[in-house]
């Protein structure tokens, strides 16, 4: 991997460990986040389409097909996110998910896009992915409280992000490289087609969305700023580098998540967390090569 894709991936990596901190913190508001969400990243965003190039073509079908289906799939993603760190540990769900997520993705890169890593970079996905999965089995089988119980439904959402993860990575690959889009006008026009979803969602709690806005409006800012931020990163790096190896390498963000767990949310089993961490870290190296 060339260094500007790997100092993009990891810049991707730091922001989008940060918006979920964030995120964690408020996702039991629900749609009415998932809202100010989508308006905050489109009205801080927008105004830098035009120094960013543009749409990136002049195909307007193509870009309106490319960010509506991305929009879609997103819209699935953030819905399934939201609900997983409403019922498990943030550890859990954001681990499995980011372990999931990219091991599905290498897969479908090799099968569909025809990606051929190298048998090292190929060692180094299979060490963060590894690692990755071991940090969100600490808590398996138990609930936020710690209780036991049969089924950890942080996990089951944790899988069901993965997939989303997956299929909109592969989506949103396919059509930055195919038709050449922008990366910053291609984020803008996923989250503001998001905007009319979450409308009909909160469309009889308006009255908890402008509270939350008055209560939250500091990390509603911070998440327009760093989720798209992160993303845009990712679809940048994606144009110099194949998703096969650009996928795994952003889960670094794990680490800092699962760090963040042991050190400010008291999460348990700190020593594993870590020896798991350092398993990822140590993918990330190979990666770097």
């Amino acid at each position: 991997m060339s260094p500007l894709a790997f100092l993009l991936v990891i810049g991707a990596a730091v922001s989008h460990a940060a918006w979920n901190i964030v995120a964690h913190g408020v996702s039991r508001a629900g749609a009415p986040f998932l809202w100010w969400g989508a308006v905050g990243s489109t009205v801080v965003w927008m105004g830098a389409v035009p120094f960013t190039g543009g749409l990136g073509t002049d195909d307007l079908g193509s870009f309106a097909l490319g960010v509506s289906v991305s929009a879609l799939l997103h819209v699935g993603y953030m819905a399934v996110l939201q609900r997983g760190y409403q019922e498990g540990n943030l550890s859990t769900v954001y681990a499995t998910a980011r372990g999931t997520g990219p091991f599905l993705s290498v897969i479908i890169a090799m099968v569909v896009l025809g990606e051929r890593p190298s048998p090292l970079a190929l060692v180094g996905v299979a060490a963060v992915i590894a690692g990755v999965v071991a940090i969100g089995f600490v808590d398996r089988g138990r609930g936020v409280a710690g209780v036991r119980r049969g089924v950890d439904l942080g996990l089951v959402f944790g899988l069901l992000t993965g997939v989303m993860i997956a299929i909109y990575t592969i989506w949103d690959a396919h059509v930055i490289r195919t038709w050449n889009l922008s990366p910053v006008a291609f984020m803008v026009g996923t989250t503001l087609l998001q905007v009319p979803f979450y409308s009909v969602a909160v469309r009889r709690r308006w009255q908890a969305v402008w509270a939350l806005g008055r209560a939250q409006w500091r990390r509603i800012v911070a998440f327009g700023v760093l989720s798209p931020l992160s993303y845009i990163l990712v679809l940048t790096a994606i144009q110099i580098a194949p998703v096969a190896l650009v996928a795994p390498l952003r889960e670094v963000s794990v680490v800092l998540v699962s760090l963040f767990g042991v050190f400010v949310l008291r999460e348990s089993r700190p020593g594993w967390r870590i020896a798991a961490s350092l398993v990822v870290v140590g993918g990330i190296v190979l990666l770097a090569v």
